[in-house]
């Protein structure tokens, strides 16, 4: 995070002194800059990886991962069918803060719906919910990246914020 902001910072520096009346442009090559941005990212997910799995070994669940990085568990299992891309999930919800701020609830919100793999809702919840069958219930942790991303909501999840829901999901269609 502290190399992103600084290298930020630079490259911000470098074109207000190009324009700062200096009637010669120098040309900054954006290029040259890619791969300490690529490394600078690798290594924030890869810390943001290790807290996720700590917090959950503090917890005590055993979670699987999948290959994006999303954590889910299953802690109660349902009889219906399995969830599957193009489907309306209907799910109850509580999400968190790992630092056990509640953020949203369906008992306030309503239950939240949406079409598995089309809708606009968080992408770590789209995969994960195709591994959930009607009246599961299952924590899911999703890093920042699966989440809200760089900007977070604008309200209540911070920028790059990993989340872990507690949902059930309650049908089908």
């Amino acid at each position: 995070m502290f190399f992103i902001r600084n290298l930020f910072l630079f490259v911000i520096v470098a074109l207000l002194a190009c324009s700062s009346g200096n009637t010669s442009r120098k040309i900054i090559n954006f290029d040259s800059l890619r791969e300490p941005l690529i490394n600078a990212n690798k290594l924030s997910v890869k810390r943001e990886s290790e807290e996720i799995d700590q917090y959950a070994k503090f917890k005590n669940w055993n979670m699987i991962t999948t290959g994006t990085g999303a954590r889910y568990m299953i802690y109660k299992h349902g009889e219906g069918g399995v969830a599957q891309s193009g489907q309306m999930a209907r799910i109850a919800y509580k999400i968190y803060l790992l630092d056990g701020t509640l953020c949203y609830t369906s008992e306030k919100n309503g239950p939240k719906q949406f079409v598995i793999g089309g809708d606009n809702t968080e992408t770590g919840l789209h995969e994960v919910i195709t591994y959930l069958s009607v009246g599961d219930k299952a924590m899911i942790i999703l890093p920042s990246h699966l989440a809200f991303g760089l900007a977070g909501d604008g309200n209540k999840i911070p920028p790059k914020s990993s989340v872990l829901y507690d949902i059930e999901l309650l049908s089908l269609r």
